[in-house]
């Protein structure tokens, strides 16, 4: 990466020798750009929020740690960056203490993700003239179609990471490099106006633009489709979720109730549940940054943490929580990976990464086929999380009737689903044989910081309340 790992380390050292008991750097050097077209015209942008070179540098003595951010690393600095973490971690409300958790396994190594084509080789013209190809071919589909804009975005993040401890110095080093893509469209009847959209994601190159051609004319027939939709009728039906329904469903109502952190404030009803059923034995959700390859995949977080797949639930039964290294030292549990930062300038949090239910067995035309009244739900679009009171709220753009086992042709828009998560995670019966991850979106906490996550799983089917 561009940055002089030697200065790094002679840092690291310092720190050490001035009798830190740990010290550690987070160098971050990223890139990103954002690409858009739309009637208004065509943007090309650097991305404030995926754009940032700097360094994080950590301390800790005895049960106390500090923190301190800079974006420049000059030898003339050691001693003030040090005198600085020394007047930090000796004042009570700017360090935090608690019983450290020894991280075990901490290897060297670098780890740096596969692509076909870097986003830079095909330049920012050629992916406009990519994106205005998508656009102009939707738009041709069909003359009910009022707009059509479409997007995307990617980040290529190198990452090193130095520490010293017990006297043995840990270096590792990642670069991930993730792209997505967004098409948005609009269609109008009279005074009647609906839209669609669809999202893409890779963890790799501009391979994803690929994708994006292939669905104009599907993306079309969805939001033309919805100027004959209907409004529900508010109650609880047998429903299938869709892989990005069962994402939703996974990230807001229940993911964000198993972040420690959220423990440690008891702010989470799941901390009163671990070890206790919390949702049908079909049903193995799981966690991590290498649980799957998608946007929110890592090798190691941001406190230097090796990336792991934690199994939050196993067969029902609710097993753990995610944490970084300050909940899990607060709660003396092992920590997970998911300590995340928004930029180099920011604490880390307990973050989601690649939160997905496991697959099943079932097929998705069996499972519509058993249900004699009720809905497949498609198209989520948000969702709200509620972690204290495990209430659920998800907004759904399209909700296809099933009666007698078979899709009727009706469809109903938009609806919004709410409930009590384990009745939910309860009632579900049957589970797909396949899991899809879409990693376009972004999780925010702490003062709105931003993360990139991704969710998902396989078709499940449940009782839910539909409004």
């Amino acid at each position: 990466m561009d940055v002089k790992s030697n200065e790094i380390i002679s840092l690291v050292e310092y720190l050490y020798d001035k009798g830190f008991e740990e010290a550690s750097v987070l160098a971050v050097n990223a890139t990103g750009k954002r690409y858009s077209i739309s009637k208004t015209g065509m943007n090309v942008s650097d991305d404030p929020m995926l754009c940032t070179r700097g360094f994080m540098i950590r301390v800790t003595q005895g049960n106390k740690w500090a923190e301190h951010s800079c974006n420049t690393l000059n030898s003339e600095d050691f001693d003030k960056i040090s005198q600085n973490l020394q007047e930090l971690i000796s004042l009570n409300d700017n360090a935090t203490a608690c019983e450290r958790i020894s991280v075990e396994n901490e290897n060297d190594g670098a780890y740096f993700t596969k692509y076909e084509i870097h986003p830079t080789e095909v330049g920012d013209e050629g992916i406009l003239n990519c994106l205005e190809k998508v656009r102009n071919k939707t738009l041709a589909c069909d003359e009910r179609l009022m707009d059509c804009n479409v997007f995307c975005t990617y980040a290529d993040t190198a990452k090193l990471f130095v520490k010293k401890a017990g006297g043995q110095l840990v270096q590792k080093e990642q670069r991930v490099l993730w792209m997505t893509g967004f098409i948005s469209v609009m269609a109008s009847r009279g005074d009647e106006i609906k839209d669609y959209y669809k999202t893409y994601s890779n963890l790799g190159g501009a391979e994803v633009l690929r994708e994006m051609e292939n669905d104009c004319q599907s993306i079309a027939d969805s939001v033309v489709a919805l100027l004959d939709s209907k409004q529900i009728e508010p109650g609880e039906y047998e429903c299938i979720c869709a892989p990005d329904v069962t994402g939703i469903i996974v990230h807001e109502a229940f993911g964000h109730g198993v972040e420690m952190d959220m423990f440690v404030k008891k702010r989470a009803l799941a901390e009163e549940y671990v070890g206790k059923y919390v949702a049908s034995p079909l049903v193995t959700m799981h966690d991590g940054a290498r649980a799957a390859e998608q946007t929110a995949t890592y090798f190691f977080d941001d406190e230097g943490v090796d990336a792991t797949d934690t199994v939050i639930i196993e067969k029902g039964i609710l097993k753990r929580g995610i944490s970084d290294l300050r909940s899990a030292c607060q709660t003396k549990t092992t920590p997970t990976g998911n300590g995340r930062r928004e930029s180099y300038k920011r604490k880390a949090y307990t973050r989601m990464t690649n939160t997905f239910f496991e697959a099943g067995t079932d097929k998705p035309e069996d499972m519509i086929a058993s249900i004699k009244y009720g809905f497949l739900l498609e198209n989520a679009s948000s969702g709200m999380e509620d972690p204290k009171n495990w209430g659920i709220q998800c907004m759904v753009n399209v909700a296809k009737e099933i009666k007698d086992g078979k899709l009727t042709g009706k469809i109903f828009s938009p609806i919004i689903l709410t409930g009590y998560v384990p009745d939910l995670l309860k009632s579900i019966t049957m589970v797909s044989d396949k899991v899809q991850l879409s990693g376009s979106g972004y999780c925010g906490k702490g003062y709105k910081e931003w993360v990139k996550v991704s969710d998902g799983g396989p078709y499940i089917k449940a009782r839910i309340r539909l409004g």
